[in-house]
């Protein structure tokens, strides 16, 4: 066939023979901001049936039969779709439907196949390509940044200690992409701290880090991803420091504070043993509560001693050589003292000072049992004797009958028998070797002696004489003996002496005493004619203050629990560390005392640990703490009644006297601070009870003259109470422990006496009562008693037998004014001349205005008692409802029995106006005046 004929055949005659060709594998790239997908290799389908294009001169046209179509993408929910961009050509591009999210879907994969365009005008017969494999992939955009996994990070270090990691901090990128998904770096955005941070987020401290100085630390740490987008918020990392695990006491808090009256409190409730999970075998602790400072080693009731030794069952025989000063004991006035306010009355003996006993305070008879008590405080002194008590010769010879002294810190008792038939060696020196004797410490000394025997007992245990030395009994001698406390003494002129003396000269009349004590004293007593029995020893030695635990069933077996003999100090002993903790956390303190000693108490915990080779294995330090007592409530002790009144001399002169306190009234009151509501505090005074220790009732003025008046107590009544009085020149002492109520009804019965009162107008006294020893102390409740004298009838020589009829004898009624008897009624004398008559007017004239003043003062003093809450409680006690004054009008006015009755209305006008209102004394002055101006005359 020609060629040519051939090519023009093609060109009319449409016939698709062929189908389009596309590549079988295309990649893709697109961006998450962008729906241009760059393929590779590009997008183009082929078709056999398109026609060459040829560069010829003549013209050729072109038919649909070669030409693509269209693309078709198939697969489910494919976000693409295919484009032809160029139908001759098959020039295509694939392109996203919407916006793609990388973070969703990374990668995308479908087919692809191409169509031609057919046969004709209706694309009848279209041919379709194979399908093409096509891979996209979404390209990230760094559009988030990065978050910490966590709010924030905890960790704990140990002190001391330089770490490679501490923890690791960790923040993601939700972005899709490798580059903008990781993070790059980390930052510790808090200045000046000692920790630093790498780029995977581990934190390590670049110094060692101390407890002390800083017990946590807190940063913020940032982050940024690859693409340097820094994180959105910040995270606090917390690194707490923790000190290096020491085994110890863990939960205890140093100052515990303790209220008076509130009973035991817990010590350490929270406490528990730190082990550091060292295997622990067992566990001692011993917890000490420090007293030493308190009183004489703790705190006791500050009572006198003697009173102490009743209260513990000593009632008699018992004489106390160191009382507190008083006017009935005076002895002990020069010594220095801490003055009893806080806790017991002691005694300083500096070496140089020293004090005698009164004669016939103690009558000891060495052939009788006997006891000699003492608290003592003594340190290292040198090598003489140091005297606590001494009995020698007054003048001559001396020698020591007995003696209590220290040397060489040895204890020793020295007894001398008395002269008897038979002159052999006897037991003279017992000597006690004691470490408590010189350390500084208080400690309570009782001696039981029965010759031979001596017993003696520091702190309530016994110990026995380590050296007996034998002597002589003394020779026969009528020589007074002189009892000294804190030296012996001795007489310069001296003869024999029995025992080596070291003599010191001071000043203030000490010349003659030798073997000066250094040291304290306290409560020494000496009981006569009995032995104290361990009972009252343990009792007088026993605090009112210590430890105590009770245990937790759950745990008793488990733990052993031992005290000292005062509860200053227990051991607790165990093998379970849980038992024992609960344990320790049932320690308690207790203070019985009513009134306890505020200031603080040491405490001690000292504690072994052993492992399961029995050694000890962890060393756990002493824990360290105080009880802090706090001050009780003071009371306030309040003596009131009547304190002002009067009594006829005769009833000072009588059998029973005048009771000087007949509506006395103690009250104790304390004071309280009680929460009105949120913000404010209402003071409130309460009333309590307690003991009295102490009542002196002294003479304000001259001292008793004891040839015309005393002060005297119902003995037997003060007996049965178990109270004592001793009473000088200067009132009374009424010394025992007992309650207010009692200490009233005794002072109820004091009655002072006066059998020589002519001379006698007023007397006044001194009331004060005490608590402890002297600590708490009432207010002076003085009361004056007036004498009311009255006029004795008397025979005048020169007054005639028989009265004239023309003159008509005076009677007036004698009335009693409670307590101020102004005159006893008698007749009057006669007195002629006209005098008589202006007298007998004058004093009739005054009785009448007396007796209507008197009148009015009783009407308006009813009404002023009416208006009144409360009469004044120390108004003067009489009755003053009539009054009648009888003189004598043929008394001429120089006799004393005219001055006695002019004195006698004086004293009732001068009572009466110190206890009336003003208006009451402007009468009372108008009545004087009118007396006054009556008697002027005469």
């Amino acid at each position: 066939m020609c060629p040519h004929y051939s090519y023009f055949l093609s060109l009319f005659v449409t016939v698709n023979k062929h189908k389009p060709w596309i590549e079988t594998t295309y990649h893709g790239i697109v961006t998450e901001n962008d729906d241009k997908v760059l393929l590779d290799p590009p997008l183009i389908a082929l078709d056999k049936d398109a026609p060459l294009r040829y560069a010829e001169s003549f013209e050729v046209t072109l038919t649909e039969e070669g030409e693509i179509c269209g693309f078709r993408i198939h697969g489910q929910n494919v976000p693409f779709e295919a484009v032809v961009l160029d139908k001759s050509t098959g020039e295509g591009v694939i392109r996203a439907k919407d916006k793609l999210d990388c973070e969703l879907q990374k990668e995308h994969t479908f087919t692809i196949q191409a169509y031609d365009c057919g046969e004709g005008p209706d694309g009848a017969n279209m041919k379709k390509s194979h399908k093409a494999t096509v891979h996209i992939q979404v390209n990230d955009i760094n559009e988030y940044s990065p978050v910490f996994k966590e709010k924030s990070y905890k960790a704990t270090v140990i002190e001391g200690k330089k770490y490679d990691s501490i923890l690791k901090v960790e923040a993601v990128d939700a972005d899709c992409s490798f580059q903008f998904s990781q993070i790059c770096n980390y930052e510790i955005v808090t200045p000046d701290v000692p920790f630093t941070i790498d780029k995977d987020g581990f934190i390590k401290n670049t110094e060692k880090l101390s407890y002390g100085k800083e017990r946590m630390y807190k940063l913020t740490v940032t982050a940024y991803d690859c693409g340097k987008n820094r994180a959105s918020e910040d995270v606090l990392v917390k690194i707490s420091v923790k000190p290096t695990c020491k085994p110890s006491w863990q939960g205890f808090n140093k100052r515990i504070e303790y209220e008076p009256g509130t009973g035991s409190l817990a010590l350490f409730p929270s406490m528990h043993l730190e082990t550091c999970d060292e295997p622990i075998t067992s566990i001692r602790a011993s917890i000490e509560l420090e007293t030493n400072h308190i009183g004489k080693g703790c705190d006791r009731d500050t009572y006198s001693e003697k009173s102490l030794h009743k209260l513990c069952g000593a009632r008699s025989g018992t004489v106390e050589l160191l009382p507190a000063p008083s006017s009935s004991a005076n002895w002990t006035v020069g010594l220095p003292t801490d003055n009893g306010h806080d806790s017991d009355q002691v005694f300083e003996f500096n070496g140089t000072q020293a004090i005698k006993v009164p004669d016939g305070m103690v009558s000891t008879s060495l052939k009788e049992p006997f006891t000699i008590s003492v608290w003592m405080r003594h340190g290292p002194g040198a090598h003489e004797k140091e005297t606590i008590l001494c009995n020698s010769d007054k003048t001559e010879m001396n020698r020591h009958h007995y003696s209590l002294y220290i040397h060489n810190c040895r204890l020793i008792l020295l007894l001398r028998q008395d002269p008897s038939e038979a002159k052999n060696y006897k037991p003279a020196e017992f000597h006690w070797k004691l470490d408590q004797v010189c350390d500084k410490e208080w400690h309570h000394y009782v001696l039981n002696v029965e010759f031979p025997t001596v017993s003696l007992f520091v702190d309530g245990t016994t110990f026995e004489p380590f050296l007996v030395t034998e002597d002589y009994p003394l020779h026969p001698s009528k020589i007074e003996t002189q009892l000294t406390i804190g030296a012996c003494w001795q007489d310069n002129s001296g003869h024999d002496n029995d025992n080596e003396t070291v003599s010191e000269s001071t000043s203030g009349g000490n010349a003659r005493m030798a073997q000066f004590f250094r040291g304290n004293l306290a409560g020494l007593m000496i009981r006569s004619g009995k032995l104290e029995n361990k009972k009252v020893i343990d009792c007088l030695y026993t605090c009112k203050e210590g430890l105590d635990v009770q245990l937790p069933e759950e745990v008793a077996s488990a733990v052993k629990v031992d005290f000292n003999p005062n509860q200053s100090s227990l051991t607790v002993e165990g093998d379970d560390i849980d038992a024992f903790d609960k344990v320790m956390q049932h320690i308690s303190y207790l203070n019985s005392r009513q009134f306890p000693t505020p200031g603080i108490r040491h405490l001690r915990i000292s504690t072994t640990v052993k492992c399961f080779n029995e050694e000890s294995c962890v060393t756990v330090p002493d824990a360290e703490g105080y009880v802090m007592v706090l001050q009780p409530e003071e009371p306030k002790i309040s003596l009131s009644g009547i304190d002002h009144f009067a009594r006829s001399a005769a009833e000072f002169e009588s059998q029973e006297g005048v009771t000087l306190f007949p509506e006395l009234r103690i009250v104790s009151t304390i004071t309280r601070e009680v929460e009105a509501d949120a913000e404010s505090e209402t003071v409130v005074s309460e009333e309590i009870m307690h003991n009295l220790d102490t009542c002196e009732v002294t003479v304000v003025g001259d001292e008793l003259d004891g040839e015309h008046e005393s002060l005297e107590v119902d003995l037997p009544q003060l007996q049965q109470r178990g109270l004592e009085m001793s009473s000088s020149n200067l009132g009374l002492v009424i010394n025992g422990v007992n309650t207010m109520a009692n200490y009233e009804q005794v002072l109820h019965l004091i009655r002072y006496k006066n059998w020589h009162t002519e001379a006698l107008f007023d007397r006044k006294f001194k009331l004060v009562c005490s608590e402890l020893n002297g600590r708490y102390i009432s207010n002076d409740f003085k009361v004056e008693v007036n004498v009311i004298h009255t006029a004795n009838p008397v025979e005048h020589a020169n007054n005639a037998m028989v009265q004239p009829n023309f003159i008509n004898p005076v009677h007036h009624a004698s009335v009693d004014l409670s307590g101020h008897n102004l005159v006893n009624a008698h007749q009057a004398s006669v007195v002629p001349s006209a005098a008589t008559i202006v007298i007998v007017v004058c004093v009739s004239f005054l009785v009448f205005m007396i007796i209507l003043g008197v009148f009015r003062i009783r009407a308006a003093h009813q009404r002023t008692m009416r208006d009144q809450e409360n009469g004044k409680e120390n108004e003067m006690d009489w009755d003053d409802s009539a009054l009648t004054i009888t003189v004598n009008p043929m008394e001429v006015k120089t006799h004393p029995h005219f001055f006695a009755r002019r004195q006698n209305v004086c004293l009732f006008v001068r009572s009466y106006y110190r206890n009336r209102t003003t208006c009451q004394a402007e009468r009372i002055s108008e009545i004087q005046g009118a007396f006054w101006t009556c008697f002027a005359g005469l």
